[in-house]
């Protein structure tokens, strides 16, 4: 989906297929079939973007054939679907039975993901519309925080990989006239938790082609303040090459029984949901949602936030509530000034079959009419930040 902005410049919505997870190229196609071809069709759009995952497999086979590259492209376009961002975070297995620590590897020390990342850059630049020069990829904040702390050699390390990607980038653009942007996207419990945690380590590769991935939920869970984190990151010339629109699950008064048992439902062995609260002393957390609500593991007199990507239009029952405040706010500083902060917007909620079993669609019908009622959302929020929708 396309929007005009003030200033004359074109956002772009999209929602990320890692909500139907497939790790091969077939897998892929059938996708674009069963899952966003429909979706597409129940907003009554000719087009709608698509923020593709391409795991590992995939992603290799494209670069290895050509014509399956070409066919990729003449099938989005056959079904209506337009791709200007990958989501590069997870490598592979994301649809596993457990995924938790598993989607942090490889991280920015090994060799691997600066080969995905290239690789996803290059198919990025053939899967562009025609009449678009830009594309963005988001991808892992370096790394999972227990092998990484205090490791200046890591560090290093993961520099000198995304140095190399930005020559890489630059590159790509020489050769194709495609300019293709990768942004970190931190999450709790990773080397870069936060967006003041990008500062330095963005500084220090100092390249335009570099940037952040402002992914809401994560915000959120975080406790930070969306003006506040944009503020710094723009005072340190810091780009927002993309953001995903995501709200985390909240309570506020997680030391009442009732409260910990809806919580207690939301805790579930496939996706790892750290666990946020904000003291006088600064923030507290958990790994994961079991670990906060089985004890003592976190302070209970001030509001809990989860890592678990809740439906947009669809907050939890009381005595829960989702995070879309923080998406409203972090929406209006990022397209509802002037000029926008980031032009290219993904709505990423891949959690839906990891809801409570009563909440979890139970058809590909339901998952379809959710996932259409969330970018129906995220479009009346850029209609009424002024943005108009492009056919």
């Amino acid at each position: 989906m396309r929007f005009r902005h003030p200033d004359g410049s074109t956002v772009h919505l999209a929602y990320c297929t890692n909500v139907h997870p497939a790790e091969t190229l077939e897998g892929v196609r059938a996708q674009l079939r069963d899952h966003c071809e429909p979706v597409r069709r129940r907003l009554g759009r000719d087009r709608l973007g698509i923020g593709l995952w391409l795991a590992r497999d995939a992603a290799r086979t494209l670069i290895n054939d050509p014509a399956e590259l070409r066919a990729l492209r003449a099938e989005l376009d056959s079904r209506g679907l337009e791709v200007v961002t990958l989501n590069g975070f997870p490598y592979e297995g994301f649809g596993s039975d457990e995924v938790k620590y598993r989607v942090y590897r490889p991280d920015w020390t090994e060799p691997d993901r600066l080969a995905h990342t290239t690789d996803l850059a290059r198919l990025l630049a053939a899967l562009l519309p025609d009449d678009v020069t830009e594309g963005t990829i988001s991808t892992l904040p370096l790394a999972w925080r227990t092998p990484y702390d205090g490791d200046p050699g890591g560090a290093r390390t993961a520099r000198a990989a995304l140095t190399t990607l930005a020559q890489r980038l630059d590159a790509l653009a020489e050769l194709t006239g495609k300019s293709i942007r990768v942004g970190l996207e931190p999450e709790p419990g990773c080397t870069v938790e936060t967006t003041a945690d990008a500062i330095a380590p963005l500084t220090d590769v100092a390249h335009d082609r570099i940037g952040i991935c402002v992914d809401t939920c994560h915000l959120a869970t975080s406790f930070e303040d969306p003006g506040t984190a944009l503020d710094a990151l723009a005072a340190a010339g810091i780009r927002v090459v993309k953001s995903q629109l995501s709200a985390a699950l909240h309570a506020d008064h997680p030391h009442l029984p009732e409260v910990r048992t809806a919580l207690a439902a939301f805790a579930e062995p496939r996706f790892l949901h750290q666990t946020r609260t904000r003291t006088a002393a600064g923030l507290r957390g958990t790994d994961d949602l079991d670990e906060a609500v089985a004890g003592r593991a976190l302070p209970d007199s001030t509001p809990w936030r989860a890592h678990f990507h809740v439906p947009l239009h669809a907050p939890p029952a009381p005595p829960l509530t989702s995070t879309l405040p923080v998406l409203r706010d972090t929406l209006t500083r990022l397209v509802g000034g002037p000029v926008p902060l980031t032009r290219h917007l993904e709505v990423e909620t891949y959690t839906w079959q990891a809801l409570p079993a009563e909440l979890r669609p139970r058809t590909r019908t339901q998952l379809a009419d959710g996932i259409a009622a969330e970018l129906t959302l995220a479009r009346d929020l850029l209609v009424d930040l002024g943005l108009k929708e492009l056919p």
